[in-house]
């Protein structure tokens, strides 16, 4: 996917995440599209206060969603693109699909799998390795989380 395409995907991620804290749930927005033309699949924010699920992660959702929509688990040839580096379960859904890439905008240190605590995209013991593209609008993804805890700390 080119320069402007991950742009483009993390705009529409970013606009699922600020849907996500209009629910008072964590904003963080995710999108599937196909990796060659960035065609979008599924677009889906947090739902873990919503729906009182602790599975209901944007990225679970999204790539739940895209999976219908195509009528397979074999979500090759996409690109998941996530407003936060996933948590080791969102990186494990992303392997399980069998994603080409996940691209994603603020690094998380404290739960982060593909490269800030661990690395689930390049385990050479697992048979899936993931590209990872990190660092798209960090700035703007990591101000809407900042802003969003900050913002439940004064409550």
């Amino acid at each position: 996917m080119d320069a402007a395409l991950l742009d483009q995907s993390m705009g529409l991620a970013l606009e699922e995440a600020r849907a996500a804290a209009a629910h008072d749930d964590v904003p963080i927005g995710a999108v599937v599209a196909r990796t060659g033309s960035g065609e979008v699949l599924a677009r889906r924010h947090n739902e873990r206060e919503l729906a009182q699920d602790p599975t209901a992660h944007a990225e679970v959702l999204a790539l739940r969603d895209a999976a219908e929509k195509l009528g397979t688990w074999r979500l090759d040839g996409c690109t998941l693109v996530v407003t936060l580096e996933p948590c080791p379960m969102c990186a494990g859904a992303a392997w399980a699909a069998r994603i080409d890439a996940v691209v994603f905008g603020a690094a998380d240190p404290k739960a982060g799998s593909l490269g800030s605590l661990y690395n689930l995209a390049v385990d050479p013991r697992l048979n899936h390795e993931l590209t990872v593209i990190d660092g798209v609008r960090a700035a703007e993804c990591g101000a809407l989380l900042t802003t969003f805890f900050a913002d439940r700390r004064r409550r």
